[in-house]
């Protein structure tokens, strides 16, 4: 599932042809993704302009003229493609070695200035929802902070961590904590922090703290600055593959050397997901 770099990564390639833009025609190709479309969820949106288009956690929001809302998330399989005029720029079908289909073109956003945005989704794991003006959006209501936002930082970690007797590893997933981090970044920041994923999340120290904090700013960044990771189907708007794979020192590495001491990357699962670390580095 693509987490916050690969997300703002097709925030990033999608608001040149859609922020500032107006909803000319919206066709939907099924009832439902993952869940069903607001009643009347095209016409709500047609005549619209897309006044800004952000990011919150792995949530793309776009904020319209009405006043409304769009929620959109990519899901497991989730991509966009742009075609501007005949001159398609599609995250799939040209550039990734597993092109979409067609027949899963479920969304259908036909722009003021040219653009068809479409979104494809073999899976269906992703969704979009339409909040109307001033309707409260439940499922951003208890996310943490944004890691790459001043109230993320060392102080505010170790107070989200306070008494937790869960693993670092886990609480750095759990949302409430901090929005955004998914299963590679964590691990890969937590290597370079020097901390075990096994950590009890209430027992780091201060110092442990604000240095984990910095790790997960810097690898974040460093990683939309790459396009973020190209794992399984995602791909940026613009056709671009991230490649910020390329870096990962533990993630997906099991029993290569680690790159600081040459000791085997280990393998553990933690609450389903697979965990990558060096035990000599992270001991």
């Amino acid at each position: 599932m693509p987490e916050l770099p690969e997300v703002e990564t097709v925030r990033a390639g999608l608001s040149p042809h859609m922020e500032g833009a107006r909803f000319e025609r919206v066709t939907l190709g099924r009832p439902d993704l993952r869940f069903p479309f607001a009643e009347n969820f095209a016409g709500r949106l047609e005549g619209a302009t897309l006044t800004r288009l952000s990011r919150r956690a792995k949530f793309l929001m776009a904020e319209l003229s009405s006043g409304e809302t769009l929620i959109m998330h990519l899901g497991m399989s989730g991509r966009f493609t742009i075609d501007e005029g005949g001159a398609a720029l599609t995250p799939g079908e040209f550039t990734h070695p597993q092109a979409t289909n067609p027949k899963h073109d479920h969304v259908i956003f036909d722009m003021s200035r040219g653009a068809r945005v479409v979104f494809n989704d073999p899976r269906r794991f992703g969704f979009m929802e339409l909040f109307a003006k001033g309707e409260a959006i439940e499922r951003l209501a208890h996310l943490g902070p944004e890691p790459l936002s001043n109230e993320f930082n060392g102080p505010a970690l170790r107070a989200a961590f306070k008494g937790k007797k869960s693993k670092v590893k886990s609480a750095l997933l759990d949302q409430r904590n901090v929005s955004g981090l998914g299963n590679i970044y964590v691990c890969e920041a937590l290597y370079r922090a020097g901390i075990s994923p096994t950590r009890a999340a209430g027992r780091l120290s201060v110092a442990e703290s604000e240095t984990l904090a910095g790790h997960i700013k810097v690898i974040l960044r460093e990683a939309i600055a790459s396009g973020g990771s190209t794992l399984r189907d995602f791909a940026g708007a613009s056709g671009e593959l991230g490649y910020f794979q390329h870096s990962f020192d533990v993630y997906g590495r099991e029993g290569e050397p680690c790159n600081n001491c040459a000791a085997p990357i280990t393998r553990l699962v933690q609450s389903a997901r697979s965990t990558f670390y060096c035990k000599t580095c992270q001991g």
